[in-house]
Parts: C-alpha cells; sequence; structure tokens
C-alpha cells in the first residue's frame, strides 16, 4: 500500500478528547495492550499528530504519529500497527519468518508468497483467514511488515505452503516511513547495543561455566571454550558477536573474568590460551540463573537438544504418484479418476487387481501378463504396440509407476502432511570459484527438508571459522541459499548425515567433497 509515494491531506495535533477516543479504540483493536503500554502507544501530553493522506492507489488512510513516528494508521476503519509500534511490541501480532532477501520485494510493493515463509520445528502459529499478523526475518524477533493472512494455517499446510500466504499493508523501508524522521535507524536484533552485546557475553560465559564444562576437561583452549560452550548457550535468535561488545576480543573479556578470579587463563603454548582452573563456588556463578529458555530443557528432552534449540527432526517423505489423462482408462475400474494421487503400494495393488480381474495373467507362465488394449494404449510407445503382447510383472509395474505423475509428502514432526506436485529437490551442494582463485561452497533447498538456512550457516560458520552468508536463491524470489568460505562439504556431510539425520539420496554433490589427507 505504500510502496509509492502518497499524497498529504491534512497534519494536526491530537487534542484531549480526540486522545481518550483514540486510546479507547486501540484498546478495543489490541486487547493485549496493558493500560500502561497503551498510555505509551497514546500518551496524554506528548507530541501526537494524525496524519491524513491518499494512497497512490486513491486509498485514504489516516496515520497516526508519536513524536513524528507513524505508530498506527487506518484503513477503512480499522487500525493497524506499524513496524515502529511492533518493535516495541513484538508479540502484540502472530508473526511468521521470513527470509531477509525478501523484505526489499516486500517494500517494494509485494505480498508474501508461501514458499517464502520458513515452518519452525515448532509449528507455525495458529491464525484464520483474515488474521492481521506481523512478518519478521529468519532470526530476528523485530518485525519488518504487517499483513493479512489470506487463508488459515491449516489452509496453508494443506496447500503445501503454496501460494499467496499474506497480503502485506506495509514493510520497513515503504512511503510510509519516510513519515519519519527516525526513519533510518537500522532493523536491528535484540541484543546489537554495546551494553546488550555485553550482557548476552555474560550471560553465555557464566551459562557455560556452570552448566557445560565439567573439571575434567580443563586446561580448555579458550578458543574451544568460546566455539563449543558460549556460543551453544546463545539463546534463539541472538547472536554473539564479541566484536560488538566493550571487550573486543576474547582475550580481554576473559583477563576481566580472570581479574575476578572466576577463572584462571594460561599460555600453555605459545600464542595460544587456556583456560587452567574455574573457581565454581564463586558467587558470581553460583547465583547465576539459566534463562527459562534453556532451563525448559531438563522437562522437556524430548522437544529440545542440549543447547536449548529445537531438536531437528528429519521429515518422513514419502513419493506418490498422480493419475494423469493418459493412464484414466487403467484406474477406472478402480474408482480413481485423472488427478487421484496414490501411494506406489496402493498402485500397485490397483494394477494387481485390475490385471486378476481382467484374467491378463499368461496361462502358459504366470511371471507374465498379457498386454490388452487399455494396457497397450497407456503403458506402450508406438512403436511397441505391434510387437510387445506380454510384459513381465515388474516390467508392467515400473511402467505404470514411470507414466503416472509426480508427487511428494512430506511430514514434519508434529505437523500434518504437507503433499506437492513433482519430485522433491535434493539438498544441492556445489563449489563455486570466486575472485582470487578462492573456493565457496553453496548449499540450496535446505527450507524444503525443514531446515533453518540461517542456522545452518551459523553452525558451519563456528565450527570451521569461516565465513558465512545467506543470499536470494537465483530465480527463486521467496528462496535463499548458503555461501560459506572454502569446500566445507566433509563437514557439511556430517552435519546433514550424522546430526540431522538425513538420507544420502536426498543430498546431492556430497561427491565433490576434497580428500581427506592421510597420515604418514
Amino acid at each position: 500500500m505504500f510502496s509509492k509515494s502518497f499524497r498529504v491531506k491534512s497534519n494536526t495535533a491530537i487534542k484531549g478528547s480526540d486522545r481518550r477516543k483514540l486510546r479507547t479504540d486501540v484498546a478495543a483493536a489490541f486487547p493485549a495492550l496493558s493500560s500502561e503500554q497503551l498510555s505509551e502507544l497514546v500518551p496524554n501530553r506528548e507530541e501526537l499528530n494524525v496524519v491524513k493522506l491518499y494512497a497512490h492507489k486513491g486509498d485514504a488512510v489516516t496515520v497516526y504519529a508519536n513524536n513524528r513516528n507513524p505508530v498506527l494508521f487506518e484503513l477503512e476503519k480499522t487500525l493497524y500497527p506499524t513496524v515502529y509500534t511492533l518493535w516495541s511490541y513484538p508479540d502484540l501480532l502472530p508473526a511468521f519468518s521470513t527470509w531477509p532477501p525478501v523484505l526489499q520485494r516486500l517494500a517494494g510493493g509485494a505480498d508474501l508468497m508461501l514458499p517464502g515463509v520458513m515452518v519452525p520445528s515448532c509449528g507455525l502459529p495458529q491464525v484464520q483467514q483474515g488474521t492481521l499478523c506481523a512478518i519478521t526475518l529468519v532470526g530476528n524477533r523485530a518485525p519488518v511488515a504487517v499483513g493479512v493472512a489470506t487463508m488459515s494455517t491449516a489452509e496453508m499446510l494443506a496447500a503445501g505452503m503454496k501460494g499467496k500466504g499474506f497480503t502485506v499493508l506495509h514493510a520497513y523501508t515503504d512511503h510510509l516511513c519516510a513519515l519519519s524522521l527516525s526513519a533510518q535507524r537500522p532493523v536491528r536484533n535484540v541484543c546489537v547495543s554495546t551494553e546488550r552485546m555485553d550482557e548476552l557475553l555474560h550471560q553465555c560465559f557464566f551459562h557455560a561455566l556452570k552448566c557445560k564444562v565439567k573439571k575434567s576437561e580443563l586446561p580448555l583452549l579458550t578458543s574451544t571454550f568460546l566455539r563449543n560452550y558460549m556460543f551453544s548457550c546463545c539463546p534463539e535468535g541472538q547472536q554473539l558477536d564479541i566484536k560488538k561488545s566493550s571487550y573486543k576480543k576474547l582475550s580481554k573479556f576473559l583477563q576481566y573474568m580472570q581479574q575476578q578470579k572466576i577463572i584462571q587463563v594460561k599460555e600453555l603454548n605459545k600464542g595460544v590460551e587456556s583456560i587452567v582452573h574455574i573457581d565454581w563456588k564463586h558467587s558470581d556463578i553460583k547465583s547465576f540463573v539459566v534463562p527459562e529458555v534453556f532451563s525448559a530443557v531438563s522437562t522437556a528432552p524430548e522437544s529440545k537438544c542440549g543447547d536449548g534449540e529445537q531438536l531437528y527432526h528429519a521429515p518422513e517423505i514419502i513419493p506418490l504418484y498422480g493419475v494423469s489423462t493418459k493412464m484414466a482408462p487403467l484406474f477406472q475400474e478402480s474408482g480413481h479418476k485423472k488427478g487421484s494421487i496414490l501411494s506406489s503400494s496402493e498402485v500397485r495393488h490397483i494394477i494387481i487387481s485390475y490385471v486378476k480381474t481382467n484374467e491378463l495373467v499368461d496361462e502358459t507362465n504366470k511371471n507374465f501378463v498379457k498386454v490388452n488394449p487399455i494396457l497397450c494404449d497407456c503403458l506402450l510407445d508406438k512403436w511397441e504396440q505391434d510387437e510387445i503382447s506380454k510384459l513381465k510383472w515388474d516390467d508392467l509395474l515400473s511402467r505404470c509407476l514411470e507414466q503416472l505423475q509426480p508427487y511428494h509428502q512430506v511430514t514434519f514432526f508434529g505437523h500434518e502432511p504437507i503433499v506437492r506436485k513433482g519430485n522433491l529437490d535434493p539438498i544441492d551442494i556445489t563449489i563455486a570459484q570466486r575472485s582470487s582463485n578462492k573456493k565457496v561452497t553453496i548449499i540450496k533447498n535446505l527450507e524444503l527438508y525443514g531446515l533453518d538456512p540461517q542456522l545452518v550457516a551459523n553452525t558451519l560458520q563456528q565450527r570451521v571459522q569461516a565465513s558465512a552468508t545467506i543470499n536470494t536463491l537465483p530465480g527463486a524470489k521467496d528462496r535463499v541459499q548458503v555461501q560459506i568460505q572454502g569446500n566445507q562439504i566433509n563437514h557439511l556431510a556430517k552435519l546433514l548425515l550424522e546430526e540431522y539425520q538425513l538420507h544420502r539420496k536426498y543430498i546431492q554433490g556430497l561427491e565433490k567433497a576434497p580428500k581427506l589427507s592421510r597420515k604418514k
């Protein structure tokens, strides 16, 4: 709606009685807001303006601005929050996540299509058609768009997560944001300021000492402590980055903790520091309380893994087959028409029943089936029709499956099955050459298997200590790919096959892994 410029009709201050009416209307529209939050959104004394404008399509819109920041807009007597309001109250609306490259398209006026919606392991929020929703980016709770669901959650899943999911009304960086004098502030994670990063650094440090590190593991390399212990204690949706803290370097941070007599660090090898002692009786460690998201692990081990992240369950994938126009006569006797979707076992049962019902088993050799006119038209090429009068059972069944339209069913843990047309694309791994003859590993189609590309990128980045990025997948506006420096296929294979338990047949490109050098 605000992807193009609009014409402002008027801009006036809101006075006492009008403020009270607006506060009442907001309370009715968003009952989850407390009285204190209502007073923040519609204050008694601070600057509050009403801007009346016409959008580029002619829609009359009323915008309410608090200290010159648009906080609400009204369209056809319905109130909607802006992204600025949702940054302050991120739980006000049910939120759906998409990939960072999609934001530019949303701000340009595009609606959010379901292939661009990330399905988390904990499931999608339950909404009905017409529900007002927030749209966030993967790994960031801050909403970047406001939209209306075009269908219910159940209908989204039943549609195989295809089609338009949300009509987008407003997105970050659109022309509505331009009304704000401070609209150029960046969309942020919860912890990007130095103070918040320091808090996160301390939290992960004490969490790792209290719950992760064992005395038998000392001495422990400081780099290993950061990579394997502190990173795993970082809450979901946040990213630990020491460079954004006041300490800037891990060595400086650990030096401070040594001054507090919490740990002792020594250089056991030249240029390599290790933690050699931890005072678990220190008051700061004893008083540290594990965040609720992690403490829930002990009460629900089956739903979360040891580091507090959602436990990934490989989806159940079943190939299915659709009855095509050419094959319809063969399936007519069993009551199936064009478009019917069947499993391989159902197809096998129908074909066997058809053969026996029509007495097509060869009397002289029961391993063969006689080809009648329907089987001839459905299964044989034109040049074969005058030459082949019998088919082996295996040949008959394989030809039948080849002539049917491919479908597949994907069932994610705790969700209803999703049926999609076509074969399921494998996770595609390729090696590309970049400038200065450097190689990068590119991973596509992770979303199809319920994997969060951002989480995979973060995991690989921490393990191999190489830069990893998320980019828009060429030719697929609502999909992304992971790119990481170097040939990391061996590490990726271990992650996908051993930890995520995906079957090798759903991964393409593992043969491009570098050969491991043999120890002499």
